[in-house]
């Protein structure tokens, strides 16, 4: 399941993928490249069935094989795929780990969670939410008072549950808007240390998109804004007296043993092993390095460093009922529309409480969050009761809108393929 951010299909500008803003642009450009249409989901806030009509039963050459193709398809460097049903798990891998090596993609990398983080900052919340510690009804006022004001933010207005579904209307600031979008810019920022309170503060100094949602509505108006998690952070950090990436470790990482999750702080580096990342920014003949950065930038809304096998332990986790309650479980799972321009892609996508649901072309459902940095692609789907995944990684990106779209097309049918056990077979 993908991740989106506040660029529309409508500008040329928005389409491009810039980490700072780093949510995939992929949801909403895809809606020009013109991806397969799959069935609506039924219009409930719960998912309406549990598992797709077909198995994931492929062998580790078909897998190979699909892999390989959707490199192909998508332009990537490198790319790695893991496939669970139930306790049986295979892997595949494509191209290379460092540009013109050869040197494969390790099995068992680590990589840049980004805004796949979200699901775990959410989780967090909703248990604070059981403990009675908060309530999703509780205002931003409440614990962060006079935080989100000025130009027509009202705090006041604005629920934790508004933040944790982005109904918001929190405008979606990037540091790229101050800092600059080319390949330069990135070499020169990219050591940076920044505070969320710099993002959020960025947001303020922009009108709402909209006002927040009304609880009685059904469909509210929707836009992804990753000051909304900074936000969420924030107040994990109100509550507790404790930094929020303390608390999901602590909470999430060590009760569920994930040895490769982690928030680097102010580390650049990745530990090994990894695939270095690749992105082509505008205006630029060639790739640029994005492996080493300071992700503090990100926060709660996407810094997490992780591995496929750490996410599916998480997600499969999480939908069995091990880190919540069945009552905030269900909670995380009521979702609402997202954007008319989402929708143009895919016909059914919703979003609950840092999660995402799109159809399947065979029918169910695929739950879970992806995300998206400079040359760095994180996907997931799984099924609602956790049984089956797929989670991938993958590197090399671009600002350009044509490769995007492809590569986005490209993923997205991998996913549905696998989930629905319809590999195409040579």
């Amino acid at each position: 399941m993908t991740s989106v951010s506040r660029f529309a299909p409508t500008s040329a500008r928005k389409l491009r993928l810039r980490g700072r803003a780093f949510a995939a642009a992929a949801l909403a450009v895809a809606a020009v490249c013109g991806l397969a249409a799959v069935p609506a989901a039924a219009a409930s806030d719960t998912a309406a069935s549990d598992t797709p009509a077909s198995g994931t039963s492929l062998s580790q050459d078909e897998l190979r094989r699909e892999v390989a193709r959707t490199l192909r398809e998508a332009g990537y460097i490198g790319m790695t795929v893991e496939v669970r049903d139930g306790r049986r798990r295979i892997h595949a891998r494509a191209g290379e780990a460092e540009l013109d090596t050869g040197r494969p993609v390790p099995y068992g990398a680590n990589f840049r969670a980004a805004s796949t983080t979200k699901a775990f900052v959410a989780t967090v919340v909703l248990q604070l939410a059981a403990e009675g510690r908060l309530s999703l009804d509780d205002t931003v006022e409440k614990w962060l008072p006079g935080v989100v004001s000025g130009h027509g933010n009202d705090g006041s207005r604005i629920t934790i549950r508004h933040l944790l579904q982005h109904t918001s209307g929190i405008y979606n600031y990037g540091l790229e808007e101050d800092l600059g979008n080319t390949a330069e810019d990135f070499e020169r920022t990219k050591l940076y240390h920044f505070d969320p309170e710099q993002s959020v503060a960025g947001a303020m100094r922009h009108s709402p998109d909209f006002p927040p949602a009304d609880p009685d509505d059904p469909e509210p108006k929707w836009n992804y804004s990753n000051p909304n998690y900074m936000l969420a952070g924030m107040i994990i950090k109100k509550v507790t007296g404790r930094p929020w990436a303390e608390e999901v470790r602590d909470r999430i990482i060590r009760p569920l043993g994930l040895k490769d999750t982690y928030e680097p702080g102010d580390d650049p580096y990745l530990k090994q092993p990894y695939a270095h990342t690749y992105h082509r920014f505008t205006g630029s003949g060639r790739w640029t390095d994005t492996t080493v950065r300071n992700i503090s930038w990100a926060d709660a809304a996407g810094s997490l460093v992780t591995s496929q096998r750490d996410l599916d332990r998480f997600f499969a986790a999480l939908f069995g009922g091990r880190l919540l309650p069945a009552a905030q479980l269900a909670e995380m799972r009521r979702t609402v529309p997202v954007g008319a321009d989402f929708e143009m892609a895919f016909p059914g996508l919703r979003y609950g409480l840092g999660l995402m649901r799109q159809p399947l072309s065979c029918g169910g459902d695929r739950w879970g969050h992806g995300g998206d940095l400079e040359g760095g692609t994180v996907r997931t789907a799984f099924s609602v009761d956790g049984r089956r995944s797929v989670v991938i990684s993958a590197s090399g990106t671009t600002s350009d809108d044509e490769r995007l779209l492809k590569a986005e097309k490209a993923v997205q049918a991998l996913l549905d393929r696998v989930m629905c056990g319809q590999v195409v077979r040579r």
